[in-house]
């Protein structure tokens, strides 16, 4: 996934840039909004700061806006109630207010890009499905498999609906830590492989999780008898 990034703060850029990239985005970094209006490349979704050198950061966001459906998620110091409704109301998908983790505005993103490029739901159901034996309700926080629930403990299930955001990318053992455990995790990672155990036991025959020596894993979804699995699409 391609993020068009518009902040002029260096120190806050980059610690962005770094964290997105540790989850496999791309980042083209602007300083100012004559540089994002400018812009050519393509880009998937817009991270745009307010204070901008040289705008107004909601002049950017009508601007952006009038041009396309791309998702803006404002990122900001300003957490002002009015300036929150003014881009919202100005096409502004969601508003970040500074300071803020990369996993909340990663979060943020990832909820922005389910509303605009829903996966493939099961019938009736409203879950995603993968495949055509699994289904996960994110809403309920179940999966079936077959049309029957597959009982996990919490941290199962948070583990298997982080790593069929993006089936078949690689997580290293830090970004799955972080993400299903705690940021701030800096103890042994055993309790990790334990539960891709369980995963593995739970789900087999539907899904496999390879162990990539020294990085961390992949999930895949089994790809159906009769033909390949309809997988769920997360984010790229």
């Amino acid at each position: 996934m391609h993020v068009l990034l518009v902040e002029d703060d260096e120190p806050v850029a980059e610690s962005l840039r770094r964290g997105l990239r540790r989850y496999g985005f791309e980042v083209d970094w602007v300083t100012t909004g004559a540089a994002a209006l400018a812009h050519s490349g393509p880009y998937d979704v817009v991270l745009l700061d307010l204070g901008l050198p040289d705008t107004d950061g909601l002049d950017v966001c009508k601007a952006l806006r009038g041009r396309g459906d791309v998702p803006i998620i404002v990122i900001s110091a300003r957490s002002d109630e009015t300036d929150r409704v003014v881009g919202l109301e100005l096409g502004a998908d969601d508003y970040v207010s500074k300071p803020f983790g990369v996993r909340e505005v990663i979060a943020r993103i990832r909820a922005v890009m389910r509303r605009v490029q829903p996966r493939t739901a099961a019938a009736g159901t409203g879950a995603d499905r993968y495949g055509s034996r699994l289904t996960i309700d994110r809403r309920a926080a179940r999966a079936h498999v077959d049309g029957e629930e597959v009982a996990l403990a919490p941290k199962e299930y948070d583990l298997l609906a982080f790593l069929t955001e993006e089936p078949g990318a690689l997580m290293s053992r830090e970004q799955i830590m972080e993400a299903v455990w705690d940021a701030n995790w800096f103890g042994p990672t055993k309790t990790l492989d334990v539960h891709v155990a369980a995963l593995r036991r739970k789900f087999a025959g539907v899904l496999t999780l390879e162990a990539v020596r020294g990085v961390g894993f992949r999930l895949e979804i089994v790809k159906d008898t009769a033909g390949d699995a309809v997988e769920g699409a997360g984010p790229s």
